[in-house]
């Protein structure tokens, strides 16, 4: 099976790249596997004191492969399938969570479903000006379970309100007045930066990287992973529903 993620290290950076340009860096359930293996090896690299995620070309990742969602619909054991993918998907969130390096987003484009989820489970995010974020699964007879969680947390009730049942995207801009994007650059700077603040994490001390870590995402959002199961199931539902069979069948076509 052809890789769908790519890893280098410029240290003191490693970077997972999705990569999948031509499909838009859709995201499969083998992919949600290589993007946990890159982050256990990268985690096992000393060397390594933070990790960029981006994506290849011009978009960030489009998020779930459709193509493959719509097919599953196909399998008998379906309903068990997709309660498999949500759990892997959300497994890889947490793990990101739980993370004892920085890892930096460098959204280099377009982000939508999990893929946007990616990007909420990371620490920082630096944004091009084309890039932006959107959960559009309200149009498409989905719930975006377990991301929901993590956009209240980062934003709050009402901005996360607007993009999950509005399911239309918002810009970088509009993202770093909310708080979300940490800076915005030029499209050809986005990794750059990213990477020269990996180099500024040198000068800190590991093990009070992780200890904040631990406070910002376990402390003070410690009913993330009970909300995130909640959703996880309420996800996995939508997908067993006819609205949502419906609406993959006219993306289809």
């Amino acid at each position: 099976m052809k890789s769908t993620i790519r890893t280098r290290r410029d240290l003191p950076s490693g970077t997972i790249i999705l990569d999948r340009p031509e499909q838009a860096n859709a995201i499969t359930r083998f992919g949600l596997e290589e993007l946990k293996q890159a982050l256990d090896d990268l985690h096992q690299e000393k060397h390594v004191r933070a990790v960029i995620l981006t994506g290849a070309g011009s978009v960030f990742s489009a998020g779930t492969d459709l193509r493959e969602l719509e097919q599953t619909r196909t399998e008998v054991d379906c309903e068990f399938q997709w309660q498999a993918d949500v759990k892997a998907y959300q497994e890889v969130l947490l793990s990101m969570l739980r993370f004892p390096k920085p890892i930096i987003t460098a959204l280099n484009g377009p982000a939508r479903g999990t893929a946007a989820g990616l990007v909420l489970a990371s620490d920082l995010v630096i944004a091009s000006k084309s890039a932006s974020i959107g959960f559009p699964e309200v149009r498409l007879g989905l719930v975006a379970g377990v991301s929901a969680p993590l956009l209240r947390f980062r934003l709050g009730a009402a901005h996360a309100a607007r993009l999950l049942l509005g399911g239309r995207p918002v810009s970088a801009q509009q993202l770093l007045q909310q708080g979300l994007v940490s800076e915005l650059v030029d499209d050809d700077l986005v990794w750059a930066r990213a990477h020269e603040i990996a180099q500024e994490m040198e000068e800190t001390i590991p093990e009070a990287i992780t200890m904040t870590k631990r406070l910002l995402n376990e402390i003070l959002g410690e009913s993330l992973e009970t909300e995130m199961s909640v959703g996880a199931a309420l996800m996995a539902t939508a997908r067993t529903t006819e609205s949502a069979q419906q609406a993959l069948e006219k993306w289809r076509s």
